[in-house]
């Protein structure tokens, strides 16, 4: 797992995003602002990945986009209520990996961030989880059968199997399930989530 750089000025989405991050087994270092991230980049030198919103005081993500540039190659998301498409260019265009529009849902965030670090690194592309005689394969997100049979896994089956191999030879609580599948309220989801396993 790569050490992510979460730069969010809105303290309620940034704390959202950093626990959906640690669930998922990423380190964080979070900032408020542009400069905040920046120094923060200078003492993280492990790094591997930022998500930059846009909107922010001081200076804003374009421009900490481009000043990370600069300084590093690391893949970089973009997070932003911008809808518009010059904004997404302008993005892309200063080295921006990829552009996620609020709101969003969790594991869209998660497979997006998973999608840019198997495109940069490599991340994932050659793990491999052994289910008896099947195989889980990680980076491609599908499970491959005896015989050549090979499946694509929804977000969720991802999520749920990434939840229960993380915990493999652990109990894992239906509320745990639950939790690493929606956020929110728990209540009237364990009927969901036996169909989903």
């Amino acid at each position: 797992m790569k050490k992510v750089l979460i730069l969010e000025d809105e303290v309620s989405i940034r704390s959202f995003v950093v626990i959906n991050l640690k669930r998922a087994g990423y380190e964080v270092v979070e900032a408020g602002t542009g400069e905040e991230a920046l120094e923060l980049l200078k003492v993280n030198p492990d790094v591997g990945v930022a998500i930059l919103d846009i909107m922010l005081p001081g200076i804003d993500g374009f421009e900490v986009c481009r000043r990370i540039r600069d300084q590093v190659d690391v893949p970089i998301l973009m997070v932003t209520a911008r809808t518009e498409s010059v904004d997404k260019i302008r993005g892309l265009g200063l080295g921006a990996d990829d552009y996620i529009t609020k709101p969003f849902l969790p594991q869209e965030l998660l497979l997006r961030l998973a999608a840019v670090l198997r495109r940069v690194y490599g991340a994932g592309a050659g793990e491999v989880l052994r289910l008896g005689a099947a195989e889980v394969h990680w980076g491609t997100g599908t499970v491959r059968r005896p015989g050549g049979g090979e499946a694509a896994l929804t977000a969720k089956e991802y999520a749920l199997l990434k939840k229960l191999a993380a915990n493999r030879g652990n109990i894992v609580t239906i509320d745990a399930l639950c939790q690493a599948l929606w956020e929110g309220p728990m209540v009237g989801y364990e009927n969901t989530l036996m169909v989903h396993i």
